[in-house]
């Protein structure tokens, strides 16, 4: 039986041009009135994953490591 990508992790995920996942930045949900503009803003945008953290990644999407 053919196995499937984790659905979650892949919404959640994007796989940049050269293999590398990248992921939310966290604390951008909600209470953002109360949180520093300057940190706001340059936290726009994603980061890398955790090389800790490609192993379960890569397993989870079905993707090579790089």
């Amino acid at each position: 039986m053919k196995q499937k990508t984790h659905s979650g992790l892949k919404k959640r995920t994007k796989i940049t041009g050269s293999g590398k996942v990248m992921l939310r930045r966290a604390c951008k949900k909600h209470l953002l009135s109360s949180k520093n503009k300057r940190a706001l803003k340059s936290d726009q945008g994603g980061v890398l994953a955790p090389k800790g953290h490609m192993t379960m990644i890569a397993r989870m999407l079905k993707i090579s490591k790089k």
